[in-house]
């Protein structure tokens, strides 16, 4: 449910014209309702996420799986914040990464920050990352820096949540595990991907 009102947020959102083009381009979705940093001089980063495949064939969209994002940073750094995060894998190699179960971003597979705002067009010709990264934060906007975070299958998250043990695979390309609560983000992501 956080996920689909994160997705409704940034599809109404005047700042995030790119995303919504780039998200009908996009193989798949990955919705991070709440991304909290924090820093001490130590900083750190995580939440969970789900992330969506769409059918190449059909076009349809997958239920989702459960992941979480975690990553550390060292420097002269204070402060926290929270933001509503959304990555769109935009090459096969980006939906590949998600079949595993975990990928370091920046290594594993490229990722860049995404477009935002006025004059995003002219940024968008030399985006050629794996996977483009937007965030939203208390009025702020911009694609938020996940080099070197961890992404990983929460496994006991899609057991609780299809009753029963599913790996990305089973959910994203066999389709064997359904949950009608996905219904919102599904129908959502299908309206805005048209």
């Amino acid at each position: 449910e956080k996920s689909c009102m994160t997705l409704d947020d940034f599809m109404r959102d005047n700042n995030m014209g790119e995303f919504r083009d780039l998200l009908k381009k996009a193989k798949a979705v990955v919705v991070a309702p709440e991304l909290l940093k924090g820093a001490f001089i130590v900083g750190a980063s995580g939440g969970n996420a789900v992330a969506l495949v769409r059918d190449e064939k059909t076009g349809h969209w997958s239920e989702p799986a459960f992941y979480s994002i975690g990553g550390a940073s060292f420097g002269l750094q204070i402060g926290g914040q929270s933001s509503e995060v959304i990555l769109l894998a935009m090459t096969e190699r980006g939906v590949t990464a998600l079949m595993g179960n975990s990928f370091k971003l920046g290594a594993d597979v490229g990722v860049a920050a995404g477009p935002v705002g006025m004059g995003a067009q002219a940024a968008t010709a030399n985006l050629s990352a794996d996977i483009l990264s937007f965030s939203r934060s208390k009025g702020l906007y911009g694609g938020i820096s996940l080099d070197g975070a961890v992404m990983a299958v929460r496994a006991g998250l899609n057991k609780a949540y299809y009753g029963e043990k599913a790996s990305p695979t089973d959910i994203f390309v066999r389709h064997e595990v359904k949950n009608s609560q996905a219904a919102c983000l599904i129908q959502g992501l299908k309206k805005s991907a048209t």
